[in-house]
């Protein structure tokens, strides 16, 4: 009987890190670039009262045997990279990728980070940083006297100056792709970290080697959908529910087994 509580209460535990899941991903319905996190699970051991394929005579044997689970238990959360929707802001600063890939940002440590949060903006130095302050990599700067900044399909920043009516190209924008992107760490501030299991970043030319181009003068919003993750959350509540059932009808058997007299 003892068993039953336990396992119900691994229910118990693996359902209320999936709410921690849903509301992460809820908190976040509006974040630049965001991109939701999945729980995913793991049956635990089994513990095995007869083998299947034993034998239960000189010329049978068992077509099934007797396992009696012990639960369950979380393996991985992870990212899912699908396209968020694309919203139009008419703010030339704002960049968006269309398809796969991901703006480099330096960060003050120096390292490289990731991100989909191409809300950029300049610092007072002219340079194109993003919310943060931080570097877009390569470094790009604007010159003091720019009228009017132009970004094409391929990454290649251009602006007008008062001196003069023909574009002055002064950077170009560089996407990095991963083999398995969803091996990313995030580290918050919508940044990613290269990790082993992500491989090593391969940076191109936007609309190069598989990656996504760019758009100026929009953003990609959460891939977020609240209506499917209401439903999830409706879901793990009647799961949770359940599982407390299992413990309440448990713990009933053993009362009533503990009330018997000889």
């Amino acid at each position: 009987m003892m068993r039953s509580l336990w396992t119900a209460s691994t229910g118990m535990d693996a359902q209320q890190f999936r709410i921690d899941v849903i509301a992460h991903n809820l908190a976040n319905v509006n974040t630049v670039g965001f991109k939701k996190t999945r729980a995913d699970y793991q049956d635990l051991l089994y513990q095995e009262m007869k083998s299947a394929g034993a034998s239960s005579s000189p010329s049978t044997v068992v077509p099934t045997g007797i396992q009696v689970g012990q639960g369950v238990k979380i393996v991985s959360t992870s990212k899912l990279f699908t396209q968020g929707n694309f919203q139009q802001t008419q703010n030339p600063m704002d960049v968006t990728i269309e398809g796969k890939g991901f703006f480099q940002i330096t960060m003050p440590n120096g390292d490289i980070g990731y991100t989909r949060d191409g809300a950029f903006k300049l610092d007072n130095f002219g340079n194109i940083v993003n919310s943060d302050g931080y570097l877009l990599e390569p470094q790009i700067s604007l010159p003091t006297d720019t009228i009017e900044v132009t970004i094409s399909s391929d990454g290649i920043v251009s602006v007008t100056q008062p001196s003069t009516t023909t574009p002055t190209q002064v950077g170009n924008i560089e996407v990095a792709n991963f083999i398995n992107p969803a091996g990313l760490k995030p580290t918050g501030k919508n940044m990613y970290l290269e990790t082993e299991a992500s491989g090593n970043p391969t940076t191109s030319v936007p609309g190069e080697d598989g990656t996504g181009t760019v758009a100026q003068g929009f953003i990609e919003m959460s891939n977020v959908s609240v209506v499917e993750e209401m439903v999830n959350m409706i879901t793990s509540q009647r799961a949770y529910e359940l599982n407390s059932k299992a413990i309440q009808t448990s713990d009933d058997m053993l009362r009533t087994i503990n009330g018997l007299k000889r």
